[in-house]
C-alpha cells in the first residue's frame, strides 16, 4: 500500500475538492465524491488523511442489547482505539441516520489519539458538541438514537462504501467545506501534484477575472498571449 507522504499530504492542504474532482474527472474517475455528507463546522482546515475504515450493517436485536458496550473487543470501540494517528475515520452507515454512528465521546477520543477527521454517510448524535470540536467531522444530519438501535459494527478496515463511493483502507481522503473526495491511495502523489499547478492557474484566473477579463480563451488556456501573460505571472510571483 502506498504510504502518504508529509509532502503529499501538505500539498492536498493547500488544494480544494473542487479541484481535486476536476483531476480526477481527467483520469477517468468520476465518483470519487462522498454524497450527501456535509461538515458540521464550515470553515475547518482542509482534512486530509488515510482512510480507516468501520463498516455497519443492520442491527439485529438479540445481537445489540445495550450489555455489548460492555465486550472491549465491540468493534466501534475498538475502530475509535486503533484509528492511525493522522488517518480518517470513514464510518459505512448505509446511508441510514435514523441512528447514530458515533457521539462526542467517542469523536472526542479521536481528536485527542490524533486522528485527522471522522466521516460517516449517516448521522451523529451530540453533533453541536461535535461541531465545536477542534476536529473535522461530516456527516447527513444529526441523529439522537444510539448506534445500537439500527447498526451493528461488523468490519474494521475493510473496503466499504460511504455515500455511494468505494473507499478502500489507505485511499487518501480530503474534506472542505464542500464536501469529501477520495482519491485513490496509487494516485495521492500525482493528483497532488497536478492540483497544486491546477490551483495555481486558477489564481492566476481569478485576478484576471476579477480585472474584467472575459472567461473565452482564458479558462481553459486557449490562447497563446494569456499562456505567454501567465508564464510572465508565474515569473514575477517566484
Amino acid at each position: 500500500m502506498t504510504k502518504l507522504s508529509t509532502s503529499t499530504k501538505e500539498k492536498l492542504k493547500k488544494v480544494s475538492t473542487a479541484t481535486v474532482a476536476t483531476c480526477l474527472f481527467k483520469k477517468g474517475l468520476k465518483n470519487q465524491f462522498i454524497q450527501s455528507v456535509k461538515p458540521l463546522r464550515l470553515g475547518r482546515p482542509t482534512m486530509v488523511g488515510e482512510a480507516y475504515t468501520l463498516r455497519y450493517i443492520p442491527a439485529r436485536e438479540d445481537l445489540n442489547p445495550i450489555e455489548v458496550f460492555r465486550d472491549p473487543k465491540h468493534l466501534q470501540r475498538v475502530a475509535v482505539e486503533e484509528c492511525p494517528e493522522g488517518a480518517v475515520l470513514v464510518i459505512d452507515s448505509r446511508q441510514n441516520a435514523r441512528a447514530a454512528s458515533a457521539g462526542s465521546i467517542l469523536v472526542t477520543r479521536l481528536m485527542v489519539r490524533g486522528a485527522s477527521g471522522i466521516i460517516t454517510d449517516g448521522g451523529f448524535r451530540d453533533s453541536a458538541e461535535i461541531a465545536d470540536l477542534d476536529f473535522s467531522s461530516y456527516h447527513n444530519r444529526p441523529t439522537a438514537p444510539t448506534n445500537l438501535t439500527l447498526h451493528q459494527a461488523i468490519a474494521i478496515n475493510d473496503p466499504i462504501g460511504c455515500g455511494d463511493v468505494a473507499v478502500f483502507p489507505g485511499d487518501v481522503i480530503i474534506g472542505d467545506d464542500d464536501g469529501v473526495m477520495v482519491i485513490p491511495a496509487h494516485l495521492a502523489d500525482e493528483v497532488a501534484d497536478e492540483c497544486i499547478q491546477m490551483t495555481f492557474y486558477e489564481d492566476f484566473v481569478l485576478e484576471k477575472v476579477k480585472g474584467g477579463k472575459a472567461i473565452i480563451g482564458l479558462y481553459p488556456m486557449v490562447d497563446e498571449e494569456i499562456k505567454a501573460m501567465f508564464e510572465k505571472w508565474k515569473s514575477d510571483k517566484n
